[in-house]
C-alpha cells in the first residue's frame, strides 16, 4: 500500500527533527541525486541541468547537482529568480557547494541538448500559478525538453495536496518526493511520472490517501474454500438495462460473472432479459419491472442503473433496490435518479457505493473541481455514502477515514461500455464480501489493469475489457 500525507502532516513531521539537528536536505538531497544517477546512462561527462527556484526545492537540486558534479557530471544551475548575493540561506550554501564542485551557472539557453533536467522550481508549499521567472523556465523546457526530466518532491506548478495545475506545470519522467508521498501526487499522474519515494526518517499519523499495489489487491481478492458453492461466494442482484440499452445490461452481468460473483440474478424488461439470457445463460433471468426487480430472489448485493433510463418506472426500480437491506452499487441513469431523491441514500443502514462521472458527480450540485479528494469527500458526507469518482486518477472516499486514489486507469478506457464493465466487477465483489472501500479500490485497480492487458498497446472495447478481467485478476494473484 502507499500511503499520502498532507503538506501540513509532513511540515509538522520534520519540525521536531530540525529541530534537533537532523540533517533531512542532506538527506534528500543525497537521495534525489543516486535516484538521478541510477537513470542516466553515464554519469561522468553527463550534462545535467539544475532549474531552481528561491527555497528548499531549489537548495535539494543543488546540493544533489554538487553531488553530481563531483562524479564528472557537467551540472549547469538556470535560476528563475536573482543568485542571492550572500551567504546566509540555505540557497547560497548549496550554491557553494555546487560550484566548488565544477559545476555553473547558465541561463535558460543551457536547457538545449541536456540530458537530465533536474525541476527545483517550486516545492510542495506552492500554491497556484508559477511566478514569470519559472514559468519562463517552464516554457523552455517544452522547448528543449531531455531525455529525462526529474521533478524535485512535486511537479513545479501542481498542487501537491490536490493535485491541481493553475497553470504551465512541469510534466516530469519521475517525481523524487520526501519523507511521504503527497496526495496531489497520486491524483496528478500526467505531470508526475513514475513516482519514487525517498524516506528521510519522519514519523507520520495516519494517512489521508491510499493507493493499492497488486500486493493489496490480492490479499482482498477473496479465495474459494473447499466447501465453497455458488451461494457462499456471492449472488449478485443486477437490476439494468433498456430497450434502448440493452448492452449495458449484458456488459455489467458479464463483467459480473468474471469478476467471480457465485450467481447474477438478472432482472429486467422483457427484451433486455432475452439478451442477457442469450449471452450468460449462467445468469438467473427474470423478467420483471419497477419494484418487482426485488422479486428476483435474494442475493447478497445489487447492482442498479447502467443503461436503466430515467422514467418513473426506472426511478421505481431504484427506489425498490435502496429499500433493501444489502450493499448497493449505483451507477449511470440511477445516479440520475438519485440525485432528484437524495432522501433515498440518506436513509439506508446498510453500504451504497456511488460511481459517477465528473457530468454524474455535478448532477448532486456539487462540481468536482480542482479538490477531487475532497469534492468526493463532501458528497460522501452529505449522503452517508461511499463514492468512486471516476477519472484519470479515480478517486474513492467514505464519509470518514483515509480515501484511495487508484493508479492504474489509462486512456483506453474511454470507450463506450467501459463504465458497465467497472460496476459489474465491483459488484460482484461487494457481493463477495469486499467492503464498499474495497470493493471499489480492487475493481478500479483490476478495471486499469484490464483495460492495458486488452489493449495490448493498441485500443481496446468494454468486451474485450470484460474477458481480459481474469488476467488482471491472475497478474494480482502472481505478485
Amino acid at each position: 500500500m502507499r500511503v499520502a500525507h498532507t503538506v501540513a502532516q509532513v511540515r509538522a513531521a520534520e519540525q521536531p527533527l530540525l529541530a534537533a539537528g537532523v540533517p533531512l536536505m542532506a538527506r534528500a538531497s543525497t537521495g534525489l541525486a543516486v535516484e538521478v544517477a541510477r537513470r542516466m546512462p553515464f554519469v561522468y561527462g553527463g550534462r545535467v541541468v539544475l532549474l531552481v527556484g528561491t527555497g528548499n526545492n531549489g537548495a535539494d537540486a543543488l546540493w544533489a547537482g554538487a553531488w553530481l558534479a563531483k562524479r564528472g557530471a557537467q551540472v549547469v544551475a538556470v535560476f528563475s529568480a536573482a543568485v542571492p548575493a550572500s551567504v546566509e540561506t540555505a540557497i547560497d550554501q548549496a550554491l557553494e557547494a555546487l560550484l566548488r564542485a565544477g559545476g555553473r551557472v547558465g541561463g535558460a539557453g543551457s536547457l538545449e541538448g541536456a540530458d537530465v533536467v533536474v525541476d527545483g522550481l517550486v516545492g510542495i508549499g506552492g500554491h497556484g500559478p508559477l511566478r514569470a521567472g519559472a514559468a519562463d523556465l517552464v516554457a523552455a523546457l517544452s522547448t528543449w525538453p531531455a531525455p529525462l526530466t526529474v521533478a524535485v518532491d512535486v511537479p513545479s506548478g501542481i498542487d501537491a495536496d490536490t493535485g491541481a495545475a493553475a497553470g504551465p506545470a512541469v510534466r516530469a519522467d519521475l517525481t523524487v518526493t520526501f519523507g511521504s508521498l503527497k496526495p496531489g501526487l497520486l491524483l496528478a499522474r500526467d505531470y508526475v511520472g513514475e513516482l519514487l519515494l525517498v524516506e528521510v526518517g519522519l514519523d507520520l499519523p495516519a494517512a489521508v490517501a491510499e493507493g493499492l499495489e497488486a500486493a493489496d489487491v490480492a490479499r482482498l481478492l477473496p479465495a474459494s474454500a473447499r466447501t465453497s458453492d455458488k451461494y457462499s461466494r456471492g449472488v449478485l442482484g443486477v437490476a439494468a438495462g433498456s430497450a434502448a440499452y440493452t448492452g449495458a445490461a449484458v456488459l455489467s452481468v458479464g463483467s459480473a460473472l468474471r469478476a467471480g460473483a457465485g450467481m447474477v440474478r438478472f432482472a429486467g424488461a422483457a427484451a433486455v432479459a432475452a439478451q442477457v439470457r442469450s449471452h450468460w445463460p449462467e445468469a438467473v433471468v427474470t423478467e420483471a419491472i419497477g419494484a418487482e426487480v426485488v422479486d428476483a430472489g435474494r442475493v447478497q448485493a445489487w447492482l442498479v442503473g447502467p443503461g436503466l433510463g430515467t422514467d418513473p418506472v426506472a426511478a421505481e426500480t431504484v427506489e425498490a433496490v435502496l429499500a433493501q437491506d444489502v450493499p448497493v452499487l449505483i451507477d449511470a441513469d440511477a445516479l440520475t435518479v438519485c440525485a432528484q431523491h437524495p432522501s433515498w441514500l440518506r436513509r439506508r443502514h446498510a453500504p451504497t457505493l456511488l460511481t459517477p462521472h465528473d457530468r454524474e458527480f455535478a448532477r448532486f450540485g456539487l462540481e468536482a473541481g480542482a479538490d477531487r479528494l475532497a469534492a468526493a469527500r463532501r458528497l460522501a458526507c452529505d449522503l452517508g455514502v461511499q463514492v468512486l469518482l471516476k477519472g484519470d486518477a479515480t478517486v474513492i472516499v467514505g464519509p470518514d477515514g483515509p480515501a484511495r486514489v487508484n493508479a492504474t486507469g489509462s486512456a483506453v478506457l474511454a470507450t463506450a461500455g467501459s463504465g458497465d464493465v467497472l460496476a459489474g466487477g465491483v459488484a460482484a465483489l461487494l457481493a463477495q464480501g469486499l467492503s464498499a472501500l474495497d470493493a471499489a479500490s480492487a475493481g478500479a485497480w483490476l478495471h486499469g489493469r484490464a483495460g492495458a492487458l486488452s489493449a495490448r498497446g493498441a485500443a481496446t472495447s468494454a468486451g474485450l475489457l470484460m474477458e481480459a478481467w481474469p488476467d488482471a485478476v491472475r497478474e494480482a494473484r502472481a505478485t
